[in-house]
């Protein structure tokens, strides 16, 4: 039967576009906690489900499709200010997912299908660990970068230099003029077991997991550090291994097999898995599965799947690749381990939209590697459904290095001295009634939008994320010092609004309490007094006592966040409207609306048939937009942005809806832009050519136009090549941009190069 046909009406499309912001928002904020802060915010079931739910969204309205939505993207971040970018002569991939036998022989089959032959599958275990891309010229290591954003990485090539195995020169001969290896760093079980110990022993708090102490010891920076913290940093890195399970970029490799590739790179000394296995069948691979599912504890590494690839290399072109994932590998999750311990109590936390969110707290057990006490239980409708009683010994699952789920009781072990669960009547942050947002609503929010405490600090939290105005500092430590300070008594900010205004002395005397790192409770000191810091501040050094410097210096991550406030201001319009916290309006959302108005006045003026007609955002998020300008104090944040010098308008933009009736000198053009263009920063040179009419695609196809290619551009480039599209340097791609193709000048014939 064929699949129904989406709806298409203005009504459906503009519920879809809301529901794809509020997921893209989502996705983003736990990318960013992942991957920046090795922080997990939401499960990684409840992830995966986002992220094909946004999927779907995409495939039934491709007009919410963008090339930097999360189902097109890799997971990490591009650039940090701590390590030096590293461009990856190829693109590193993430994987698709399947969870069960069944979606692992169906993407078998298809992947057999569109070989066009019988093929062997490669499988291996997947291992829990920091993903890292060594490069090679000659035989000879010249950088190790983390994944980051696929594209670009973060350079770590002195720390791997001290990790053991990996060889700075490659034994044997043969090696190629470059080529990119990639694998997975991570701390085998007993290392990790004598890491906590030695944590333990010295009175520090032990690691919870492997995969996040393996991403934070290997993301240290030796400078500043002293002899002992050196001495510390160095053993740290001892204790990790890397095991190589791929390859990037490499011309015309001398083996025809993955697996082969696999005994070439451990004839060169690189280290290698033994845990792997070639089959013919889809069968032999599901017994594969099957095995380690029931022996995972056998492994010397945290695991949390099986990867099966096509071992044949040849079919690794022909078969490609999406944006973020190859078509000839899977990832199979294993299903979430299970545990039980005791519910000590459900309290409730209110995030930046109001929504009173109970959790439960649970005595601290391991479960898949960690060791958790904290879970979410979404809603008072959730409890009463799992039936959990506050005392209670409760099933937990958990799926490697992720929150676990409250799955429910065991209730042949009650005793009579459980509770029940009472939902708060009021906001445990201000004490405003909690009521629906709107009838029929399960969720409990707390109205006081304007100064509820817990509200202000995640909206300031949110407009420093990475999906907000990327402000690097104000993370969740700041945006708490700032709107929830134990002094002054009146936060530095109470709403918003006074973001742009803050200066130094604003941040000197700000006080916080000191609170223990895993149960959240504020410190005491021996007095029984709370222990208070000072986030902003720090003592001289003894260079500066010699100069005359006497009391307390700004710290430098109060200088830092100044900075970036700054520049802050001038960020694009996008950004701008994502971090006025407007419901519903996400990155997918602001950049449909940026782009066709160039300024927040327009916007404000625009009705909402004009607002709704917007590609990307509807009648639900145009009603949203409305709504907030009626808000007083939401006015009162632009107004004192806009004096403190924040940019409300896309330079040059023509106007609401001009470019698009100017048409632009790139319509019906598709641009790929890749590598380091000079002139561009990678998201300047892909709103340069939307602004220009054009599509931005982020992969090259036979519908393709123009590639615009700088140093790095990797594989794109040579597909480039192979497909005969015309390729652009940095002055060329310029001139695209202004005059379209009529100002380029003939490309010159195959016989003339």
């Amino acid at each position: 039967m064929p699949e129904p046909l989406a709806d298409t009406t203005p009504d459906a499309l503009s519920v879809a576009a809301a529901e794809a912001a509020d997921i893209t928002t989502r996705v983003l904020a736990a990318r960013d906690a992942y991957y920046e802060r090795n922080t997990v915010v939401v499960s990684d079931a409840e992830y995966d489900q986002l992220v094909q739910r946004l999927a779907e969204l995409e495939r039934l309205h491709p007009e919410l499709a963008s090339q930097d939505s999360p189902t097109q993207t890799v997971g990490g971040r591009a650039e940090t200010t701590l390590f030096d970018p590293v461009t990856h002569a190829e693109r590193m991939l993430s994987l698709d997912n399947v969870f069960s036998l069944d979606e692992f022989e169906a993407w078998a089959r298809k992947a057999a299908e569109n070989s066009g032959r019988a093929v062997h599958l490669l499988c291996e275990l997947k291992i829990d660990g920091l993903a890292i891309n060594l490069r090679y010229a000659d035989g000879v290591l010249v950088s190790a970068a983390t994944r980051g954003d696929g594209v670009v990485g973060e350079d770590v090539t002195e720390n791997i230099d001290l990790v053991p195995g990996i060889p700075s020169h490659l034994s044997g001969t043969g090696h190629p003029s470059l080529m990119e290896v990639r694998g997975e760093v991570f701390f085998p079980v007993a290392a990790f077991d004598e890491l906590n110990a030695a944590q333990a022993a010295a009175g520090e708090r032990a690691f919870a997991n492997a995969r996040n102490a393996a991403a934070g010891s290997l993301r240290q920076k030796a400078a500043g550090k002293n002899a002992v913290q050196l001495r510390l940093m160095k053993a740290r890195l001892g204790r990790l291994r890397m095991l190589v399970h791929g390859i990037g970029a490499w011309e015309n490799p001398p083996v025809q097999t993955q697996s082969e590739v696999y005994g070439l790179l451990e004839g060169w000394g690189l280290p290698t898995s033994s845990y792997f296995r070639v089959v013919t069948s889809a069968a032999e691979a599901a017994e594969f599965i099957e095995y380690y599912g029931a022996h995972r504890g056998s492994v010397v590494h945290e695991l949390d799947g099986i990867v099966i690839k096509i071992d044949e290399l040849a079919l690794h072109a022909e078969l490609g690749a999406t944006n973020r994932a190859p078509r000839w590998a899977i990832a199979y999750k294993y299903p979430p381990e299970q545990v039980n311990t005791k519910l000590l109590d459900i309290v409730v936390s209110v995030g930046r939209t109001g929504r009173a969110t109970p959790f439960a707290v649970m005595d601290k057990v391991l479960v898949a590697g960690s060791e958790v006490r904290q879970a979410t239980l979404h809603n008072q409708d959730v409890v009463r459904a799992k039936g959990v009683l506050i005392g209670d010994t409760i099933v937990l699952r958990k799926a490697g290095d992720v929150i676990p789920e409250v799955l429910g009781p065991v209730v042949e072990l009650r005793d009579g001295t459980e509770r029940e669960f009472v939902m708060p009547l009021k906001c445990p942050e201000c004490g405003t009634p909690l009521a629906p947002a709107k009838e029929g609503d399960i969720d409990l929010r707390c109205p006081n939008a304007r100064s509820c405490p817990a509200q202000v600090r995640g909206r300031v939290e949110h407009i420093g994320s990475r999906g907000g105005l990327d402000i690097e500092v104000l993370g969740e430590v700041a945006a708490s010092a700032l709107t929830q300070p134990t002094e002054p008594a009146a936060p530095p900010l109470p709403t918003e609004a006074g973001l742009f205004d803050l200066e130094l002395a604003d941040l000197l005397p700000i006080q916080v309490l000191v609170r223990d790192a895993e149960t959240g409770l504020p410190k005491e000191d021996a007095d029984g007094t709370a222990r208070q810091r000072m986030p902003f501040q720090r003592n001289p050094t003894a260079a500066e006592k010699k100069q005359g410097l006497t009391g307390p210096q700004p710290s430098s991550s109060a200088l830092k966040l100044l900075v970036e406030i700054e520049k802050a201001k001038t960020k694009p319009l996008w950004r701008i409207l994502v971090s006025l916290n407007i419901r519903h309006v996400g990155p997918v959302a602001a950049r449909a609306l940026a782009n066709h108005f160039g300024s927040l006045d327009a916007i404000r003026a625009a009705t909402r048939e004009e607002l709704a007609v917007v590609a990307g955002v509807g009648g639900i998020i145009a009603d949203a937009v409305l709504a907030w300008f009626q808000v007083d104090w939401h006015v009162a944040i632009v107004t004192q942005w806009a004096a403190a010098g924040v940019q409300f308008a896309t330079p040059d933009h023509p106007g609401p809806g001009a470019a698009e009736a100017a048409g632009g000198v790139l319509v019906g053009l598709t641009v790929v832009a890749t590598g380091s263009l000079e002139g561009f920063t990678r998201e300047g040179a892909q709103e340069a050519i939307i602004a220009a009419g054009g599509k931005s695609a982020s992969s090259v196809s036979k519908n393709t136009d123009f590639v615009a290619a700088g140093p790095g551009a990797g594989s794109k480039l040579g597909k480039a090549e192979t497909l005969g599209i015309r390729i652009l340097d940095a002055d060329e791609f310029r001139t695209l941009l202004a005059e379209g193709p009529a100002g380029l000048a003939p490309a010159p014939s195959p016989a003339s190069t």
